[in-house]
């Protein structure tokens, strides 16, 4: 049985949410950014391309694929029945998907809430983190609250964000947590079905980017689950990429795949794989993040497995702890930073430091940089303290 921590999943985990966190922190710096910090449609009409700023999802979508086998194989190992399985990720997915749409929908209406939008949504994220914390009595006082703040939201239309009678949640967008719930669910049931059986995950991984190609030609145009959730682009190139992360991760529960240089040689023939796949689509639909065609998600796949490599042989393999150490900390409770970097503008808005905080990086690249370096480092090492007094924040 394997159910022990991979220090270089935790390690790869750390550094995309730093760069997440600092990515997001930067681009508020304006003009200043160039182009290559910034995400590649920003600046490009044409939106064929990507910068390092465009993996930072995708590569985040690998890394939940790396870590199902491990999560869910844990479960499986220890006795649990596939049905109770399922239910488990059925509530993770749905905590992901309600957490995405309490997030998307951050600012209702001054006027006719009352109140700050700011301080609805500082309250919104305290919520989100009690209710889904460690500590129970606290967990009890967030959802409460999370109840209460969606059901007094409202909009500039009188729109409103949740409602008991009839029971409705607003979702026009899932955000970004909704989007890694999407494909952690379709991850999991990819796992599911065929647990380490890597001829099966990668037909899986192909079939999935064949839904984007099919939903291009309008093969699901009027079905019903499009007005949920988009095939092509969410369940089909993300899904896929989740599933990638699937494939790579299976290599270290297979005792067939235990030696280095089997590990590093499937590694590189999947990144040799996925670019030649990368390149060969390039042309037919371009590389674009917003619309995830398949280019785009294998390249994704092809550099965060890149990453991890280094990272395997310098964490697991080869230990560098003065390396490895403080991003394997920061990637153990990544949920809890990103809450807290995606609640840091509103607490900036009602604490009146907003105007101080963007004059740190002021007409000056080289202040900028520090500022969103500092503010990453600051967050992820307020997310390991609170783990080490035994706060976290799990689904």
């Amino acid at each position: 049985m394997m159910n022990q921590r991979i220090t270089s999943i935790d390690a790869l985990r750390g550094l995309v949410m730093f760069t997440m966190i600092f990515v997001n922190d930067l681009v508020s710096a304006g003009a200043i950014v160039p182009d290559w910090m910034m995400h590649y449609e920003l600046r490009h009409k044409d939106a064929n391309g990507m910068t390092f700023v465009d993996l930072v999802l995708p590569a985040f979508l690998f890394i939940v694929g790396m870590s199902i086998p491990f999560a869910l194989g844990s479960r499986l190992d220890k006795g649990e029945r596939t049905w109770e399985t399922m239910l488990h990720v059925l509530q993770r997915t749905a905590s992901l998907l309600f957490i995405g749409v309490l997030m998307v929908n951050g600012e209702p209406d001054a006027t006719k809430l009352g109140w700050s939008p700011a301080l609805w949504a500082v309250l919104m994220f305290v919520s989100v983190i009690f209710a889904f914390g460690s500590i129970k009595w606290l967990r009890i006082a967030g959802l409460g609250a999370l109840l209460w703040l969606g059901y007094v939201w409202i909009g500039p239309h009188d729109e409103r964000l949740l409602t008991l009678a009839p029971f409705h949640l607003r979702s026009q967008w899932w955000g970004i947590l909704g989007l890694i719930g999407w494909d952690y669910f379709v991850g999991c049931i990819v796992f599911l079905l065929f647990r380490g059986h890597r001829t099966a995950l990668l037909g899986c991984m192909m079939l999935l980017l064949g839904l984007f190609v099919a939903d291009r030609e309008g093969v699901f145009d009027g079905l019903w689950l499009t007005n949920v959730v988009g095939i092509g682009d969410t369940l089909g190139t993300q899904g896929a990429i989740t599933v990638g992360g699937v494939l790579l991760a299976s290599i270290l529960r297979a005792p067939e795949l235990s030696s280095i240089t089997a590990r590093v040689r499937f590694t590189l023939l999947f990144i040799v794989g996925t670019s030649a796949g990368a390149l060969l689509l390039q042309g037919a639909y371009g590389i674009n993040k917003n619309a995830a065609t398949p280019s785009y998600g294998l390249w994704a796949c092809a550099v965060t497995a890149s990453l991890w490599l280094l990272l395997h042989l310098i964490s697991d393999l080869r230990p560098l702890p003065s390396v490895n150490k403080p991003l394997a900390l920061a990637g153990r409770n990544v949920l809890l930073a990103y809450l807290l970097s995606e609640a840091l503008p509103s607490v900036l808005e009602v604490m009146q430091l907003g105007g101080w905080y963007h004059g740190l990086a002021q007409h000056n690249l080289t202040c900028a940089i520090a500022r969103s370096a500092c503010c990453a480092v600051l967050l992820l090492a307020t997310t390991v303290g609170l783990n080490r007094i035994g706060f976290h924040v799990r689904l």
